[in-house]
């Protein structure tokens, strides 16, 4: 399987520093970089877009965003259970420059392109709430760039999981060029607990089982998903989350089922009362369930 496995460096609370990053350098990739930064007090992160598109996700504190042209305060924000997201959309060869208000972690999730679309504030307003499968199955999705964004490969989502429950299940993959029934996404996926003690597990493997691994992964952890298969469970007594960052050739997030567990999306239980995990900003009238979509 090759998946890469990436622990979370640790940062003073005073100081700035990436976290955790890779780049198709480190991954042999074609489309999809990520990084989780940490910008102390007042302090300042600069840099370009270059050939990539890009979407700075606040995971946690409060941040000014300047880019040519454009502003925007993002937050406050916690920390990843206590609010929605907020971020802002940025099209290639666009410098950008992030200030910090107290301590700020910022996602920046990247994909090689090659087309321009508009640069855009996403509000927590903006972002989408599926409540997905049932039982303990039951997860929460929160689209920050789904497939009807106006961006050229870049998909970005949040995933909150209740402990003890499972997540991106029935097991599905994205490896292969075959629409509309799947496409080939490259993907990363970044966690974060409520208790920085907690752990999930997250299965990887191929058709018939093939290249099997298994991921005990922790707060702060960042986890490529080269090809097959990929369910996660959480430890009972601590929810958690997850930045899913995906890009491939088409804009679409199609997912073949693992044939084995595919008729589980047919006959759901009810859902766990515990989602949502965080409330979204708006009213909600029709929970969604089951779609055939990367999570």
């Amino acid at each position: 399987m090759r998946t890469v496995h990436y622990r979370s460096g640790r940062a003073r609370p005073h100081t700035s520093a990436t976290l955790v990053g890779v780049t198709p350098a480190h991954t042999r990739w074609k489309y999809v970089s990520f990084a989780a930064r940490q910008i102390a007090p007042g302090g300042r992160w600069r840099g370009s877009t270059g050939t990539d598109e890009a979407c700075f996700v606040l995971l946690e504190g409060r941040c000014q965003v300047l880019w040519d042209g454009g502003r925007a305060e993002l937050g406050p924000r916690k920390d990843v259970f206590s609010g929605y997201p907020h971020a802002v959309y940025l099209p290639p060869s666009t410098r950008v420059c992030i200030t910090a208000g107290p301590r700020t972690i910022v996602a920046d999730c990247r994909a090689r392109s090659e087309r321009r679309h508009p640069a855009r504030v996403i509000a927590p307003a903006d972002c989408g709430y599926e409540r997905r499968g049932g039982g303990n199955a039951t997860r929460q999705i929160v689209d920050i760039l789904p497939p009807s964004f106006p961006a050229d490969r870049l998909l970005v989502c949040e995933v909150f999981t209740p402990g003890g429950n499972w997540s991106s299940y029935p097991p599905h993959k994205h490896d292969r060029d075959n629409p509309p029934a799947e496409v080939a996404l490259e993907e990363t996926y970044y966690y974060r607990f409520r208790d920085g003690d907690a752990y999930g597990i997250q299965r990887l493997y191929g058709p018939g089982d093939r290249g099997e691994q298994t991921l005990t992964v922790r707060h702060g952890d960042l986890v490529l998903i080269r090809r097959g298969y990929h369910p996660f469970v959480c430890a009972h007594g601590c929810d958690a989350y997850y930045l899913n960052v995906l890009a491939g050739r088409r804009r679409s997030m199609a997912a073949s089922d693992d044939p084995r567990y595919a008729s589980l999306r047919a006959a759901w239980p009810p859902p766990d009362p515990r989602v949502p995990v965080v409330p979204p900003p708006f009213p909600v009238h029709a929970p969604g369930a089951g779609a055939r979509t990367a999570d």
